[in-house]
């Protein structure tokens, strides 16, 4: 079987070491973009990014204000009345 000719078989030295500081250049970048990254999602305010994802609104009253409980307790409520009809 023939080997494939290479994409830069065609490609002048100066091209190649111009690609190769391109792609250093792009690996750089892309770390220093995700350290930014990285220092945006440590700043984040939840609740500031809520409120710019669905629009202003008071989170403290119903109905977006958390639930007093997490429903565990109404759910072992049905469990116990499950149980006892076996």
């Amino acid at each position: 079987m023939k080997p494939e000719a290479s994409s830069l078989a065609d490609w002048t030295p100066e091209q190649i070491a111009q690609g190769k500081r391109w792609v250093q250049a792009w690996k750089e970048a892309g770390e220093a973009m995700e350290r930014l990254r990285r220092e945006e999602l440590r700043r984040l305010d939840a609740r500031r990014a809520i409120e710019l994802l669905c629009g202003p609104a008071d989170y403290q009253v119903p109905p977006r204000a958390p639930k007093p409980t997490s429903g565990l307790v109404e759910q072992q409520f049905w469990f116990m009345k499950a149980a006892r009809r076996d």
